[in-house]
């Protein structure tokens, strides 16, 4: 993810030409950014294409029947396609935490925070018909949100962050560090909540994992160590800081929009792929 990209660099990325000369090596944030987009792409065809197509086969009756001999039959006829399936879903669990690493950045370089949100919320809206339609085959189904609404809720909560810390607005008020921290503890709290309620993707436990990386986002290291850590929750995940390890602080490629873009055209080309062989009627798995 990318912010407003409102200094000449580009957000998350070098202000001065020492940092630049120093970041010569390594990775971009637009090479990153790609890295992400196709884990994703790849995922989304894994749990929408052939999750819908095991689906269809009787993946899900095989697995809650507990027949083994169902089973061992099953996958003497299918085992190749479900094996595929699960490497595309491994794959894919390293996109959320490059997104998480490149919201940071965004916001951390973005001079006006409010677009940024402003246009996560916006495509967070106009993104849900293309998800209900890929993930459960429907125009409309509140209980499952998209990936931009976690997005958002950790955007909102860094800025909240950022608010309450400012040296001139603790001066007005007079309030001391314990006080600032069970604001903020409050206002992660709540969007937490917001997060279980609708159901977004990943819900609190993304919303707290973008705002882990952000409380250490002056030391590479333990942003890195402690992004390993916070993602174990997805066993292939932390396999993200890899490439986020090489990330050099320049912009590359001018991406600003690909991401915001691909996501709802991605979704609804898979969901007609689904339609054309028969097995759009399925929820994704």
């Amino acid at each position: 993810m990318d912010g407003e990209a409102l200094n000449r660099q580009g957000e998350g990325f070098p202000r001065n030409t020492q940092e630049t000369k120093a970041g010569k090596r390594g990775l971009s944030g637009s090479t990153l950014k790609l890295i992400a987009i196709t884990a994703m792409l790849i995922d989304h065809i894994g749990a929408v294409v052939l999750g819908r197509y095991l689906y269809a086969a009787g993946f899900m009756d095989i697995a809650m029947g507990g027949d083994v001999n169902a089973m061992v039959s099953w996958l003497e006829q299918y085992g190749g396609l479900y094996q595929t399936y699960s490497v595309m879903r491994m794959i894919g669990r390293i996109a959320f935490p490059i997104f998480c690493f490149l919201l940071i950045e965004g916001f951390q370089r973005t001079r006006n925070k409010w677009k940024y949100a402003q246009r996560l919320g916006i495509f967070a809206l106009v993104s849900e018909i293309p998800f209900d339609l890929a993930l459960r085959g429907k125009l409309f189904d509140l209980s499952y949100q998209n990936v931009f609404f976690t997005l958002f809720f950790g955007l909102v909560v860094m800025a909240s962050f950022e608010g309450i810390g400012k040296r001139q607005w603790v001066k007005q008020t007079g309030i001391n560090a314990a006080i600032r921290f069970l604001l903020c503890l409050g206002v992660l709290v709540s969007f937490c909540v917001i997060a279980v309620v609708i159901n977004s993707d990943y819900n609190a436990v993304g919303v707290i994992s973008i705002i882990i990386l952000y409380l250490f986002r002056k030391s590479k290291p333990l942003m890195i160590t402690a992004g390993c850590f916070t993602f174990l929750w997805e066993l292939t995940a932390p396999l993200a800081f890899l490439p986020i390890g090489f990330y050099n602080g320049k912009r590359g490629l001018k991406l600003k929009y690909v991401f915001y873009l691909f996501y709802p055209l991605h979704l609804l080309v898979l969901y007609v792929v689904c339609v054309c062989l028969g097995t759009a009627a399925y929820p994704a798995v």
